[in-house]
């Protein structure tokens, strides 16, 4: 299962949420080789010098990788524990790794209730005035990539309503996961 979606958008918060309210669900740490934001407290990613990424990408050690504003971020091929669904939180690069990779892949498209909401949650994470420029210009080209990529949308207006929705949505491809084939 991937969430992909804009910077800002609430990946990371909805994420965690996810894992918090189902014990069937695994969530991947990505690499990145950014620095830590103040808002940070370290857990979000394995954060390493360019260096270190460099030897894992040639040690083959990632399932996906891309370099996204000057910054490599990527996910180690995941070690999840038996019976749990593996949640990765990457870019859109990225998932069209996975999506080759896997194309059996579940792709959820987390989308912004505004371009102002957007922009609001970008500046209170602490991301400077270029940075925030940046990622509100890149928005429209990531959203239509992440269209054809989506499994699903989800708009996250409220983050209540969106993780119930998007746990709502994995209860059901597990029911039909479950459910023997019609051709037996």
């Amino acid at each position: 299962m991937v969430l992909i979606g804009p910077g800002g958008v609430g990946k990371g918060t909805l994420a965690q949420r996810l894992v918090s309210a189902d014990d069937h669900l695994w969530l991947s740490r990505s690499w990145t080789t950014r620095p830590r934001r103040e808002t940070e407290d370290g857990t979000e990613y394995h954060f390493v010098d360019r260096t270190t990424f460099e030897q894992a990408i040639d040690d083959r050690l990632f399932l996906e990788w891309a370099e996204f504003n000057g910054n490599l971020y990527g996910t180690p091929f995941p070690h999840a524990p038996p019976g749990v669904d593996v949640l990765l939180e990457i870019e859109v690069q990225g998932a069209e790794q996975v999506r080759r990779a896997d194309p059996q892949s579940v792709v959820f498209l987390i989308m912004p209730p505004s371009l102002e909401e957007l922009e609001e949650r970008l500046r209170a994470r602490g991301d400077h005035d270029e940075h925030v420029k940046f990622r509100l210009s890149s928005t429209p080209a990531e959203l239509a990539k992440g269209r054809e990529l989506a499994s699903y949308v989800v708009v996250n207006d409220d983050l209540g309503t969106a993780t119930a929705q998007i746990l709502s949505i994995l209860e059901e491809l597990r029911l039909r996961r479950r459910a023997p084939s019609e051709k037996e």
